[in-house]
Protein backbone atom coordinates (compact mmCIF):
# COMPACT_ATOMS: atom_id res chain seq x y z
CA UNK A 1 0.00 0.00 0.00
CA UNK A 2 1.37 3.42 -0.94
CA UNK A 3 1.81 6.14 1.66
CA UNK A 4 -0.71 8.32 -0.15
CA UNK A 5 -3.42 5.67 0.08
CA UNK A 6 -2.91 4.81 3.76
CA UNK A 7 -5.78 5.77 6.06
CA UNK A 8 -6.01 5.86 9.83
CA UNK A 9 -7.85 2.93 11.39
CA UNK A 10 -9.89 3.57 14.53
CA UNK A 11 -11.53 1.12 16.90
CA UNK A 12 -13.50 2.23 19.94
CA UNK A 13 -13.29 0.25 23.16
CA UNK A 14 -16.90 0.27 24.38
CA UNK A 15 -17.67 0.84 28.02
CA UNK A 16 -20.92 2.19 29.41
CA UNK A 17 -19.47 5.06 31.46
CA UNK A 18 -15.87 5.57 30.31
CA UNK A 19 -12.31 4.39 30.78
CA UNK A 20 -11.33 6.86 33.48
CA UNK A 21 -11.49 5.38 36.96
CA UNK A 22 -13.76 8.22 38.08
CA UNK A 23 -15.99 8.29 34.99
CA UNK A 24 -18.96 6.47 36.45
CA UNK A 25 -19.46 9.23 39.06
CA UNK A 26 -19.39 12.06 36.50
CA UNK A 27 -22.74 13.85 35.96
CA UNK A 28 -22.70 12.95 32.24
CA UNK A 29 -22.16 9.22 32.85
CA UNK A 30 -24.99 6.66 32.94
CA UNK A 31 -23.84 3.70 35.06
CA UNK A 32 -27.49 2.70 35.46
CA UNK A 33 -27.58 1.85 31.73
CA UNK A 34 -24.64 -0.57 31.75
CA UNK A 35 -26.97 -3.49 30.93
CA UNK A 36 -29.36 -1.48 28.74
CA UNK A 37 -29.17 -2.71 25.15
CA UNK A 38 -30.82 0.44 23.76
CA UNK A 39 -28.12 2.62 25.33
CA UNK A 40 -25.29 0.34 24.23
CA UNK A 41 -26.78 0.25 20.75
CA UNK A 42 -26.80 4.06 20.77
CA UNK A 43 -23.05 4.06 21.53
CA UNK A 44 -22.41 1.63 18.66
CA UNK A 45 -24.43 3.80 16.28
CA UNK A 46 -22.50 6.92 17.36
CA UNK A 47 -19.28 5.09 16.48
CA UNK A 48 -20.75 3.99 13.15
CA UNK A 49 -21.82 7.58 12.44
CA UNK A 50 -18.14 8.45 12.66
CA UNK A 51 -17.24 5.65 10.19
CA UNK A 52 -15.03 3.95 12.78
CA UNK A 53 -13.71 0.54 11.81
CA UNK A 54 -15.03 -1.35 14.80
CA UNK A 55 -16.24 -1.51 18.37
CA UNK A 56 -14.48 -3.75 20.85
CA UNK A 57 -15.57 -5.45 24.07
CA UNK A 58 -13.17 -6.67 26.72
CA UNK A 59 -14.13 -9.64 28.84
CA UNK A 60 -13.02 -11.73 31.79
CA UNK A 61 -14.24 -14.56 33.95
CA UNK A 62 -13.69 -13.23 37.45
CA UNK A 63 -14.58 -10.19 39.52
CA UNK A 64 -17.79 -8.49 40.46
CA UNK A 65 -18.51 -6.50 37.30
CA UNK A 66 -21.89 -6.33 35.60
CA UNK A 67 -20.86 -6.42 31.94
CA UNK A 68 -22.97 -8.34 29.45
CA UNK A 69 -21.47 -11.43 27.83
CA UNK A 70 -19.79 -10.31 24.57
CA UNK A 71 -21.34 -12.72 22.03
CA UNK A 72 -24.85 -11.98 23.27
CA UNK A 73 -24.25 -8.23 23.25
CA UNK A 74 -22.51 -8.08 19.87
CA UNK A 75 -25.20 -10.18 18.22
CA UNK A 76 -27.72 -7.63 19.47
CA UNK A 77 -25.56 -4.72 18.27
CA UNK A 78 -25.29 -6.36 14.84
CA UNK A 79 -29.04 -5.92 14.43
CA UNK A 80 -28.93 -2.14 14.96
CA UNK A 81 -25.80 -1.37 12.89
CA UNK A 82 -24.83 -2.01 9.27
CA UNK A 83 -21.10 -1.45 8.75
CA UNK A 84 -19.13 -1.24 11.95
CA UNK A 85 -17.00 -4.21 13.00
CA UNK A 86 -17.80 -6.15 16.17
CA UNK A 87 -14.78 -7.43 18.11
CA UNK A 88 -15.07 -9.64 21.19
CA UNK A 89 -12.38 -10.72 23.62
CA UNK A 90 -12.38 -14.45 24.23
CA UNK A 91 -9.66 -16.16 26.27
CA UNK A 92 -8.19 -19.52 25.33
CA UNK A 93 -7.46 -20.86 28.81
CA UNK A 94 -11.06 -21.18 30.02
CA UNK A 95 -12.75 -22.10 26.74
CA UNK A 96 -12.84 -24.90 24.20
CA UNK A 97 -11.83 -24.44 20.53
CA UNK A 98 -15.03 -25.98 19.13
CA UNK A 99 -17.27 -23.64 21.12
CA UNK A 100 -15.26 -20.55 20.15
CA UNK A 101 -15.13 -21.52 16.48
CA UNK A 102 -18.89 -22.01 16.43
CA UNK A 103 -19.67 -18.81 18.33
CA UNK A 104 -17.51 -16.60 16.10
CA UNK A 105 -18.79 -18.25 12.93
CA UNK A 106 -22.31 -17.54 14.17
CA UNK A 107 -21.52 -13.90 14.94
CA UNK A 108 -19.90 -13.45 11.53
CA UNK A 109 -22.99 -14.87 9.80
CA UNK A 110 -25.38 -12.81 11.95
CA UNK A 111 -23.49 -9.58 11.23
CA UNK A 112 -22.83 -10.21 7.55
CA UNK A 113 -19.07 -10.50 7.99
CA UNK A 114 -18.25 -7.98 10.71
CA UNK A 115 -16.88 -10.19 13.51
CA UNK A 116 -13.41 -10.03 15.04
CA UNK A 117 -11.78 -12.16 17.74
CA UNK A 118 -9.48 -10.48 20.26
CA UNK A 119 -7.36 -13.47 21.25
CA UNK A 120 -6.08 -13.47 24.81
CA UNK A 121 -4.75 -16.34 26.86
CA UNK A 122 -6.44 -15.02 29.99
CA UNK A 123 -5.48 -13.05 33.05
CA UNK A 124 -6.58 -12.66 36.62
CA UNK A 125 -7.88 -15.12 39.15
CA UNK A 126 -10.51 -16.93 37.10
CA UNK A 127 -9.07 -20.37 37.83
CA UNK A 128 -11.32 -21.01 40.83
CA UNK A 129 -14.40 -20.40 38.72
CA UNK A 130 -13.38 -23.25 36.41
CA UNK A 131 -12.49 -26.00 38.88
CA UNK A 132 -8.77 -25.20 38.71
CA UNK A 133 -6.37 -24.59 41.55
CA UNK A 134 -4.30 -21.91 39.81
CA UNK A 135 -3.93 -19.83 36.67
CA UNK A 136 -1.47 -21.39 34.18
CA UNK A 137 1.96 -19.80 33.85
CA UNK A 138 2.67 -17.28 31.09
CA UNK A 139 4.72 -19.57 28.82
CA UNK A 140 2.24 -22.42 29.11
CA UNK A 141 -0.68 -20.11 28.31
CA UNK A 142 0.97 -18.95 25.08
CA UNK A 143 1.95 -22.46 23.96
CA UNK A 144 -1.57 -23.75 24.52
CA UNK A 145 -3.13 -20.59 23.08
CA UNK A 146 -1.28 -20.95 19.79
CA UNK A 147 -2.57 -24.51 19.41
CA UNK A 148 -6.08 -23.35 20.34
CA UNK A 149 -6.11 -20.78 17.52
CA UNK A 150 -4.87 -23.36 15.02
CA UNK A 151 -7.72 -25.73 15.93
CA UNK A 152 -10.28 -22.93 15.55
CA UNK A 153 -8.95 -21.97 12.11
CA UNK A 154 -9.04 -25.57 10.94
CA UNK A 155 -12.63 -25.88 12.15
CA UNK A 156 -13.61 -22.76 10.18
CA UNK A 157 -11.95 -24.34 7.15
CA UNK A 158 -13.72 -27.68 7.64
CA UNK A 159 -16.47 -26.38 5.34
CA UNK A 160 -15.45 -25.40 1.83
CA UNK A 161 -16.99 -22.13 0.72
CA UNK A 162 -19.36 -23.78 -1.78
CA UNK A 163 -20.39 -26.74 0.40
CA UNK A 164 -24.02 -25.59 0.63
CA UNK A 165 -25.79 -26.30 -2.67
CA UNK A 166 -29.55 -26.30 -1.80
CA UNK A 167 -30.36 -28.67 -4.67
CA UNK A 168 -34.10 -29.19 -4.15
CA UNK A 169 -34.50 -31.42 -7.19
CA UNK A 170 -31.79 -33.84 -6.08
CA UNK A 171 -32.76 -33.48 -2.43
CA UNK A 172 -29.26 -32.38 -1.42
CA UNK A 173 -28.81 -29.52 1.03
CA UNK A 174 -25.05 -29.70 0.92
CA UNK A 175 -22.21 -31.47 -0.84
CA UNK A 176 -20.93 -33.82 1.84
CA UNK A 177 -17.63 -34.16 -0.04
CA UNK A 178 -16.92 -30.52 0.80
CA UNK A 179 -17.40 -30.83 4.57
CA UNK A 180 -14.38 -32.39 6.24
CA UNK A 181 -13.22 -33.85 9.51
CA UNK A 182 -10.06 -32.11 10.71
CA UNK A 183 -8.77 -34.91 12.96
CA UNK A 184 -6.49 -32.51 14.84
CA UNK A 185 -4.18 -34.08 17.41
CA UNK A 186 -1.89 -31.75 19.30
CA UNK A 187 -0.19 -31.41 22.65
CA UNK A 188 -3.36 -30.14 24.36
CA UNK A 189 -6.29 -30.62 21.97
CA UNK A 190 -7.69 -33.53 20.03
CA UNK A 191 -10.60 -32.48 17.81
CA UNK A 192 -12.34 -34.55 15.12
CA UNK A 193 -14.61 -31.97 13.49
CA UNK A 194 -16.14 -30.81 11.27
CA UNK A 195 -17.74 -27.64 12.62
CA UNK A 196 -21.54 -27.70 12.58
CA UNK A 197 -21.94 -24.33 10.84
CA UNK A 198 -20.70 -23.23 7.40
CA UNK A 199 -17.47 -21.28 6.95
CA UNK A 200 -17.79 -17.63 8.13
CA UNK A 201 -18.53 -14.96 5.49
CA UNK A 202 -15.07 -13.45 6.06
CA UNK A 203 -13.39 -16.85 5.85
CA UNK A 204 -12.04 -16.16 9.32
CA UNK A 205 -13.36 -13.39 11.57
CA UNK A 206 -10.57 -10.83 11.86
CA UNK A 207 -7.91 -12.14 14.26
CA UNK A 208 -6.88 -9.58 16.87
CA UNK A 209 -4.13 -10.07 19.43
CA UNK A 210 -3.45 -7.97 22.51
CA UNK A 211 -0.12 -9.13 23.92
CA UNK A 212 3.06 -7.05 23.74
CA UNK A 213 5.48 -9.40 25.48
CA UNK A 214 8.17 -11.11 23.42
CA UNK A 215 5.96 -14.17 22.98
CA UNK A 216 2.99 -11.91 22.25
CA UNK A 217 4.84 -10.04 19.50
CA UNK A 218 5.96 -13.27 17.87
CA UNK A 219 2.44 -14.72 18.02
CA UNK A 220 1.06 -11.48 16.53
CA UNK A 221 3.55 -11.62 13.65
CA UNK A 222 2.62 -15.22 12.94
CA UNK A 223 -1.15 -15.12 13.45
CA UNK A 224 -2.73 -11.73 14.14
CA UNK A 225 -4.26 -9.32 11.64
CA UNK A 226 -4.76 -6.51 14.18
CA UNK A 227 -2.78 -5.95 17.36
CA UNK A 228 -4.04 -3.88 20.29
CA UNK A 229 -1.02 -2.64 22.19
CA UNK A 230 -0.01 -0.16 24.88
CA UNK A 231 2.88 2.26 24.35
CA UNK A 232 3.21 5.42 26.42
CA UNK A 233 5.53 7.44 24.15
CA UNK A 234 6.00 8.11 20.46
CA UNK A 235 9.51 6.59 20.49
CA UNK A 236 8.23 3.44 22.21
CA UNK A 237 5.36 3.20 19.75
CA UNK A 238 7.65 3.59 16.76
CA UNK A 239 10.11 0.98 18.11
CA UNK A 240 7.27 -1.50 18.73
CA UNK A 241 5.81 -0.85 15.27
CA UNK A 242 9.06 -1.56 13.45
CA UNK A 243 9.86 -4.53 15.68
CA UNK A 244 6.60 -6.35 15.01
CA UNK A 245 6.35 -5.43 11.32
CA UNK A 246 9.92 -6.66 10.75
CA UNK A 247 8.92 -10.13 11.99
CA UNK A 248 6.20 -10.63 9.36
CA UNK A 249 8.43 -11.61 6.43
CA UNK A 250 9.63 -14.85 8.01
CA UNK A 251 5.99 -15.99 8.10
CA UNK A 252 5.46 -15.04 4.45
CA UNK A 253 3.44 -11.95 5.32
CA UNK A 254 3.62 -8.31 4.20
CA UNK A 255 3.47 -5.21 6.39
CA UNK A 256 -0.08 -4.48 5.16
CA UNK A 257 -1.35 -7.74 6.65
CA UNK A 258 -1.06 -6.53 10.25
CA UNK A 259 -2.75 -3.37 11.58
CA UNK A 260 -1.12 -1.98 14.75
CA UNK A 261 -3.44 0.01 17.04
CA UNK A 262 -2.03 1.39 20.31
CA UNK A 263 -4.58 2.34 22.94
CA UNK A 264 -5.37 6.05 23.15
CA UNK A 265 -7.46 7.39 26.05
CA UNK A 266 -8.38 10.96 25.06
CA UNK A 267 -10.16 13.79 26.82
CA UNK A 268 -11.11 16.24 24.07
CA UNK A 269 -12.82 19.62 24.08
CA UNK A 270 -12.86 22.72 21.89
CA UNK A 271 -9.94 24.15 23.86
CA UNK A 272 -7.17 22.58 25.91
CA UNK A 273 -8.33 24.53 28.98
CA UNK A 274 -11.81 23.01 28.74
CA UNK A 275 -10.33 19.53 28.34
CA UNK A 276 -8.15 20.06 31.44
CA UNK A 277 -11.23 21.03 33.43
CA UNK A 278 -12.91 17.73 32.48
CA UNK A 279 -9.73 15.85 33.43
CA UNK A 280 -9.52 17.47 36.87
CA UNK A 281 -13.19 16.79 37.46
CA UNK A 282 -12.70 13.10 36.63
CA UNK A 283 -9.66 12.81 38.92
CA UNK A 284 -11.73 14.26 41.78
CA UNK A 285 -14.24 11.41 41.45
CA UNK A 286 -11.64 8.66 41.97
CA UNK A 287 -11.52 6.68 45.22
CA UNK A 288 -7.80 7.17 45.80
CA UNK A 289 -7.34 4.40 48.36
CA UNK A 290 -9.09 1.81 46.21
CA UNK A 291 -7.18 2.92 43.09
CA UNK A 292 -3.86 2.61 44.93
CA UNK A 293 -4.86 -0.84 46.19
CA UNK A 294 -5.30 -1.88 42.57
CA UNK A 295 -1.96 -0.35 41.52
CA UNK A 296 -0.27 -2.06 44.44
CA UNK A 297 -0.86 -5.45 42.79
CA UNK A 298 2.11 -4.56 40.60
CA UNK A 299 4.37 -4.00 43.62
CA UNK A 300 5.50 -6.00 46.64
CA UNK A 301 4.24 -3.22 48.91
CA UNK A 302 0.98 -1.35 49.43
CA UNK A 303 1.30 2.12 47.88
CA UNK A 304 -1.27 3.43 50.38
CA UNK A 305 1.48 3.18 53.00
CA UNK A 306 3.48 5.91 51.23
CA UNK A 307 2.79 9.68 50.93
CA UNK A 308 1.05 10.54 47.66
CA UNK A 309 3.85 12.92 46.68
CA UNK A 310 6.64 10.44 47.40
CA UNK A 311 8.54 8.94 44.49
CA UNK A 312 7.18 5.64 43.19
CA UNK A 313 9.13 2.87 45.01
CA UNK A 314 10.36 1.28 41.80
CA UNK A 315 12.70 -1.00 43.71
CA UNK A 316 9.57 -2.65 45.15
CA UNK A 317 8.00 -3.36 41.74
CA UNK A 318 7.46 -7.00 40.86
CA UNK A 319 9.74 -8.19 38.03
CA UNK A 320 7.77 -8.94 34.86
CA UNK A 321 8.62 -12.63 35.08
CA UNK A 322 7.00 -12.78 38.54
CA UNK A 323 3.80 -11.10 37.37
CA UNK A 324 1.38 -13.78 36.19
CA UNK A 325 -1.12 -11.33 34.73
CA UNK A 326 -0.77 -9.19 31.61
CA UNK A 327 3.00 -8.78 31.62
CA UNK A 328 3.16 -6.20 28.85
CA UNK A 329 0.87 -3.88 30.84
CA UNK A 330 3.06 -4.35 33.92
CA UNK A 331 6.12 -3.31 31.92
CA UNK A 332 4.40 -0.27 30.38
CA UNK A 333 3.31 1.11 33.76
CA UNK A 334 6.64 0.54 35.50
CA UNK A 335 8.63 1.88 32.54
CA UNK A 336 6.54 5.07 32.49
CA UNK A 337 7.12 5.64 36.21
CA UNK A 338 10.85 5.10 35.78
CA UNK A 339 11.21 7.20 32.64
CA UNK A 340 9.29 10.20 33.98
CA UNK A 341 10.35 9.93 37.64
CA UNK A 342 6.73 9.82 38.75
CA UNK A 343 5.47 10.49 42.21
CA UNK A 344 2.78 8.10 43.40
CA UNK A 345 0.16 10.80 42.70
CA UNK A 346 1.39 11.20 39.12
CA UNK A 347 1.40 7.45 38.58
CA UNK A 348 -2.12 7.30 39.99
CA UNK A 349 -3.34 10.04 37.67
CA UNK A 350 -1.74 8.35 34.66
CA UNK A 351 -3.27 5.02 35.62
CA UNK A 352 -6.69 6.58 36.30
CA UNK A 353 -7.07 7.57 32.70
CA UNK A 354 -6.62 4.53 30.51
CA UNK A 355 -5.49 1.24 32.06
CA UNK A 356 -1.86 1.83 31.10
CA UNK A 357 -2.60 3.19 27.62
CA UNK A 358 -1.61 6.60 26.28
CA UNK A 359 -3.64 9.35 27.91
CA UNK A 360 -4.07 12.59 26.01
CA UNK A 361 -5.90 15.74 27.08
CA UNK A 362 -6.27 18.59 24.63
CA UNK A 363 -8.23 20.44 21.99
CA UNK A 364 -9.71 18.91 18.85
CA UNK A 365 -6.80 20.19 16.74
CA UNK A 366 -4.21 18.96 19.24
CA UNK A 367 -5.82 15.51 19.25
CA UNK A 368 -5.79 15.36 15.45
CA UNK A 369 -2.15 16.49 15.45
CA UNK A 370 -1.28 13.71 17.89
CA UNK A 371 -2.96 11.05 15.75
CA UNK A 372 -1.38 12.40 12.56
CA UNK A 373 2.14 12.39 14.04
CA UNK A 374 1.96 8.76 15.16
CA UNK A 375 0.32 7.64 11.92
CA UNK A 376 2.53 9.46 9.40
CA UNK A 377 5.73 8.50 11.23
CA UNK A 378 4.85 4.80 11.46
CA UNK A 379 4.37 4.56 15.18
CA UNK A 380 0.81 3.31 14.56
CA UNK A 381 -1.66 2.40 11.83
CA UNK A 382 -4.36 4.06 13.92
CA UNK A 383 -5.64 3.74 17.46
CA UNK A 384 -7.81 1.70 19.77
CA UNK A 385 -9.70 4.66 21.23
CA UNK A 386 -10.70 4.53 24.90
CA UNK A 387 -12.84 7.62 25.60
CA UNK A 388 -12.39 8.48 29.24
CA UNK A 389 -16.06 9.46 29.50
CA UNK A 390 -19.14 8.02 27.75
CA UNK A 391 -21.28 9.08 26.03
CA UNK A 392 -20.00 12.65 25.73
CA UNK A 393 -16.34 11.75 25.12
CA UNK A 394 -17.27 9.45 22.25
CA UNK A 395 -19.62 12.04 20.78
CA UNK A 396 -16.93 14.74 20.85
CA UNK A 397 -14.41 12.42 19.20
CA UNK A 398 -16.87 11.38 16.47
CA UNK A 399 -18.40 14.78 15.79
CA UNK A 400 -15.23 16.92 16.02
CA UNK A 401 -12.01 14.89 15.79
CA UNK A 402 -13.19 12.64 12.93
CA UNK A 403 -14.17 15.59 10.65
CA UNK A 404 -10.75 17.15 11.28
CA UNK A 405 -9.02 13.90 10.30
CA UNK A 406 -11.21 13.71 7.20
CA UNK A 407 -10.31 17.30 6.28
CA UNK A 408 -6.65 16.27 6.43
CA UNK A 409 -7.28 13.30 4.14
CA UNK A 410 -6.37 10.85 6.88
CA UNK A 411 -9.68 9.10 7.45
CA UNK A 412 -12.44 7.61 5.32
CA UNK A 413 -15.61 9.52 4.47
CA UNK A 414 -17.50 6.30 3.64
CA UNK A 415 -17.02 2.64 4.45
CA UNK A 416 -15.02 0.73 1.83
CA UNK A 417 -17.33 -2.29 1.87
CA UNK A 418 -19.61 -4.39 4.01
CA UNK A 419 -17.18 -6.47 6.08
CA UNK A 420 -14.65 -5.66 8.78
CA UNK A 421 -11.96 -6.99 6.45
CA UNK A 422 -13.04 -4.43 3.86
CA UNK A 423 -12.67 -1.62 6.40
CA UNK A 424 -9.23 -2.79 7.53
CA UNK A 425 -7.92 -3.49 4.02
CA UNK A 426 -7.41 -7.18 4.82
CA UNK A 427 -7.81 -10.01 2.33
CA UNK A 428 -10.30 -12.80 2.87
CA UNK A 429 -8.19 -15.87 3.69
CA UNK A 430 -8.41 -18.83 1.33
CA UNK A 431 -9.56 -22.12 2.78
CA UNK A 432 -6.33 -23.87 3.80
CA UNK A 433 -7.87 -27.33 3.37
CA UNK A 434 -8.88 -26.46 -0.19
CA UNK A 435 -5.37 -25.16 -0.92
CA UNK A 436 -3.87 -28.41 0.37
CA UNK A 437 -6.04 -30.37 -2.06
CA UNK A 438 -5.03 -28.35 -5.13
Amino acid sequence: MSEASRKVHLNVFLRATGHHAGAWRHPDARPDLELDIDYLGQLARIAERGKLDSVFLADGYAGGGSKLEPFTLLAALASVTEHIGLIATVGTVYNDPFHVARQFASLDHISGGRAGWNIVTGAGSAAHNFSRDEHPEHAQRYETGEEFVEVVKQLWDSWEDDALIFDKKAGKLLDANKVHEINFKGHTYSVKGPLNIPRPPQGYPVLVQAGSSEQGKELAAKTAEVIFTAQQTFDAGRAFYYDVKSRLAKYGRTVDELVILPGLAPIVADTEAEAREIEEELHAFVDTRRALDSLSERFTVNLNDYPLDAQVPLEKAKPAEEFNGIRSRQEVIIDAARRESFTIRQLLYRSNGGHGHITFTGSVLQTADFIEKWFKNHAADGFNVLPQLFPTGLETFVDKVIPELQNRGLFRSEYEGKTLRDSLGLQRPANTRHLQQI
